[in-house]
């Protein structure tokens, strides 16, 4: 066997460092979104009057910050739900996971473009396929950890499949939601709103529960 070969054997199967890493790099990411909102100037507010309007303004910036923190913190869940069902992991997956936090990082770029062009369509579409590159590295992470059996007993069938199955409904929401940019960003932001409660509150019953 060459060594090269050893070595690519050897390395990457240690799910704990993974998980380390993943919560060290969300926890940055998700206290870089905030610093895309700035106190109102001092020179703009002259009474309380004026420091309302400014902060009024902010608005647009604070909903696209709650909104990318609600984004991580599911993107994040996610993860994790999947490193729990992992028994070990290989070089590969290593770096599918390793390319997954990559585009975590990316997110208080793509984050402050939207909170900066939020009428504009290709700020969402930048957005849009930041969320989107992010479910499908996911899904190829899961996929993969099935196909050369890594995963632990405990994920059964079924188990597998309501991860699939999530990610999937979730990528397809998103694309709806930014398909109704035609009559407005703000539609999409507000359905990919809605799209974030469902999944960050976890309905148990009716249909919503099945997403």
């Amino acid at each position: 066997m060459l060594p090269g070969t050893r070595y690519n054997q050897l390395v990457g199967g240690n799910v704990a460092r993974i998980a380390a890493l993943s919560d060290g790099v969300f926890a940055v990411a998700m206290t870089l979104l905030v610093l895309d909102l700035k106190t109102p100037a001092a020179a703009l507010v002259h009474d309380d009057a004026s420091l309302a309007g400014a902060l009024l303004l902010l608005a647009p910036r604070l909903a696209v910050f709650m909104m990318s923190f609600l984004t991580l913190g599911i993107f994040w869940m996610g993860q994790q739900a999947q490193l729990n069902y992992l028994d070990r992991a290989d070089r590969d997956l290593t770096w599918l996971h390793l390319l997954f936090l990559f585009l975590v990082c990316l997110m208080p770029f793509s984050t402050a473009l939207m909170a900066e062009f939020i009428t504009l369509r290709l700020a969402l579409a930048l957005y849009w396929i930041n969320i989107l590159v992010l479910g499908l590295v996911l899904l190829l992470s899961w996929g993969h950890a099935a196909r050369a059996g890594l995963l632990s007993p405990a994920a059964t069938h079924e188990i597998q499949a309501s991860i699939c199955r999530r990610i999937k409904i979730a990528q397809t929401l998103y694309a709806l939601a930014t398909a109704l940019c035609v009559f407005g960003t703000l539609w999409s932001l507000g359905f990919i709103v809605a799209i974030q409660m469902v999944y960050a509150l976890g309905p148990t019953r009716g249909w919503l529960s099945k997403i």
